[in-house]
């Protein structure tokens, strides 16, 4: 049995620990406000994109620009977004999951994949698991701050280049979408090529005139597309795994809470035993002596 000393020890301890994940919890539930504002601005501009570029690709032929041509079936590239830190619940490990889970359910659509990661934690990872083959790894890219349009352009740009480069047949973007604090969406999306939109059978399409022409029209807008995208997907990441931490470092806290009320009654029992013990040993020292 542990002594009363050890037992204060660990219960000093437990203290500590809560006090650290309750500062982490106000941390993470500062910063998820300002990254949820930042997702609700961005996700109507970004879906109502998506929604253009799609109908523009059902309008367009498919050789009328790179990103909107459909090519073989040789390799993928498959773009991972996860954190750089931990201690956010099974937020990494969930979305890494879910990327090995697509390619290896996806291996007769493609004949290999690469990965592209987006934070240390995904590649932490894959790069232990067979047949992952990682192409590139982007560490403390974002951190956990406000994310900035010229990341998300530039991983767009490095995206497209790839792509253009004809290294690959099909990018294919997978992050957590927020949707609480305690609930994020893992999101499997194709950037590459750009699908055309669904239409019901036998509808009208309305065809476009462009100015000055098609060309330069989807020449600006596909690239932004991309850039677009990557950036809406960052957001989503970054106020996941804030809501992430925040439900974690607040079950941490509670768990902390029960612990130190175990080991509190555990030291008031250790403490009671060892007095009886020695007012027992005082009453038969005093009986020896009659």
């Amino acid at each position: 049995m542990p002594s009363l000393k050890d037992i204060k020890k660990r219960i000093g301890s437990v203290k500590n620990t809560q006090q650290i994940t309750k500062a982490m919890k106000m941390v993470s539930a500062a910063k998820l406000r300002r990254a949820q504002d930042a997702v609700t601005a961005a996700r109507p501009y970004a879906d109502k994109m998506m929604d253009v570029l799609s109908s523009l690709a059902l309008r367009e032929d498919a050789e009328s620009h790179p990103l909107l041509a459909k090519r073989g079936n040789e390799k993928a590239l498959v773009v991972l977004i996860t954190g750089d830190r931990g201690l956010c619940g099974g937020f990494n490990t969930n979305i890494s999951k879910a990327a090995e889970r697509f390619i290896r359910a996806n291996q007769g659509a493609y004949e290999s994949y690469d990965l592209l990661i987006i934070g240390r934690k995904g590649n932490d990872y894959l790069k232990r698991r067979s047949g992952m083959q990682i192409l590139k790894v982007h560490e403390h890219l974002v951190g956990t701050n406000q994310v900035s349009y010229p990341i998300g352009a530039l991983l767009g740009q490095e995206i497209i280049d790839l792509y253009q480069a004809d290294d690959y047949d099909a990018v294919f973007l997978i992050y957590n979408a927020f949707q609480s604090a305690m609930t994020q969406n893992q999101t499997v999306t194709q950037l590459l090529p750009i699908k055309p939109k669904d239409i019901p059978e036998g509808a009208y399409v309305t065809e476009y005139i462009y100015e000055p022409t098609a060309g330069e029209v989807l020449k600006e807008i596909l690239p932004k597309h991309i850039e677009v995208q990557m950036f809406r997907a960052l957001l989503e990441s970054v106020a996941s795994e804030h809501g992430a931490r925040m439900t974690a470092m607040d079950s941490a806290s509670k768990n902390a809470s029960e612990m130190i009320g175990k080991l509190t009654l555990q030291y008031n029992r250790a403490r009671q035993a060892a007095i009886t013990k020695e007012l027992m040993e005082i009453i038969s020292g005093a009986e020896s002596i009659k």
